[in-house]
């Protein structure tokens, strides 16, 4: 079930659906998957500290080369030790290439054949990224997985419009490949993913992986997803891609999501996911649990003595009651931050245990059922 010559090793399969158990070696450790990588966009995990990370069972995080790119910048990084020293996190860690913050701030940036002109968010300054600086500065940071500069595809767009926009990425994809080709020389073991685009038309998707494979990388990206579509439109896309990519490559569905977008792209055969919604959410009163969504800011709490989730036995449940908490939030202490953000991400590592554990004794299927009932509730 591995090739020897991929990080990424197929340890089990479902027999009733396509969820897949593996495991991705990178320079700073083996990571096991399914795998939900916590977003600490600018080498922070808001709310938390990196023991807060490894307490609560997170293997890798995500950090984005936009961001550190702007500020504080990849050669003050790397000068000070790389991207690990910098933030003090020992394990692996993945950079999005920018692409998608480029698409967020498309009113500021000019996308060419060289790549992206655009004006800092910070303060207004031109600045340019193409696929070689992209490589550049993730290569800077140390990033164990770099990722091509992709361009982004809106919701909806026109297909003559999500065709250029794919030929581009494919294009900017074999120059990114270049680029770490010669760095690769130097044996830095830091891998590269390629982004599959093509927006919501299948022909687009199949012939992006299609070049993609051309090119050869370490593993594939979903990218354009979860961008307003709807929810059945976006499992659709996901699972006629993921059928595609090769068994022995990781699949990585960008941006999402939801536990119960989590649990729907697993039942396709989907690897790693990344999100900010469980640290979000967390800051705005709206936890994660075995129970459903639970809205601390509700008055039914102010006297409520039980912990967030009985089921579960994060730091913050086993030390703090609903009640303590809705307090906090109500006062705006930082400390209900902190503690809500280390109870959403534990529900988040947590989920994908369970999850490795059920494709690993093959009832997956009865589990992704299961969990419907309660998400719907």
């Amino acid at each position: 079930m591995s090739d020897s010559s991929s990080p990424f090793t197929l340890l089990a399969r479902s027999s009733q659906c396509a969820a897949r158990r593996g495991e991705l070696r990178t320079a700073h450790g083996t990571v096991q998957t399914p795998v939900f990588m916590p977003v600490g966009t600018q080498a922070t995990v808001k709310g938390v500290t990196p023991e807060n990370l490894r307490d609560l069972g997170a293997e890798i995080i995500l950090s984005n080369t936009y961001h550190l790119y702007v500020r504080p910048g990849h050669e003050l990084i790397k000068k000070l030790g790389g991207l690990h020293r910098f933030m003090n996190w020992p394990g692996p860690i993945l950079t999005d290439s920018g692409g998608f913050q480029l698409f967020s701030l498309r009113q500021l940036a000019k996308i060419s054949e060289d790549g992206a002109a655009f004006k800092s968010h910070i303060d207004g300054s031109a600045l340019f990224l193409s696929p070689e600086s992209a490589m550049e500065v993730q290569e800077a940071l140390g990033a164990d997985i770099m990722m091509c500069l992709d361009s982004c595809i809106p919701y909806p767009a026109a297909y003559h419009e999500a065709e250029a926009a794919t030929a581009l990425s494919g294009r900017w994809a074999a120059r990114c490949q270049t680029t770490r080709d010669r760095a690769a020389r130097y044996g830095n073991g830091q891998l590269l993913f390629g982004i599959i685009q093509g927006g919501m038309y299948p022909d687009l998707r199949r012939r992006s992986l299609e070049t993609l494979l051309g090119i050869g990388f370490d593993g594939y990206a979903l990218g354009g997803l979860s961008v307003g579509e709807p929810e059945e439109l976006m499992d659709e896309i996901c699972e006629f891609t993921a059928a595609k990519v090769p068994q022995n490559s990781a699949r990585y569905l960008m941006g999402v999501g939801t536990p119960r977008n989590l649990v729907a792209a697993v039942y396709r055969g989907i690897d790693m996911f990344d999100c900010v919604m469980p640290t979000r959410n967390a800051r705005n009163g709206m936890l994660f649990t075995s129970a459903g969504r639970l809205a601390i800011r509700n008055a039914r709490y102010y006297d409520d003595p039980r912990p967030l989730d009985e089921a579960c036995a994060c730091y913050t449940c086993r030390n703090y009651s609903r009640s303590y908490l809705r307090h906090l939030y109500q006062a705006r202490e930082i400390l209900a931050a902190q503690l809500m953000t280390i109870h959403n991400l534990s529900y988040y590592t947590g989920l994908m245990a369970q999850m490795r554990q059920a494709i690993e004794e093959d009832r997956f299927l009865d589990f992704y059922r299961d969990f419907d009932k309660v998400d719907s509730c």
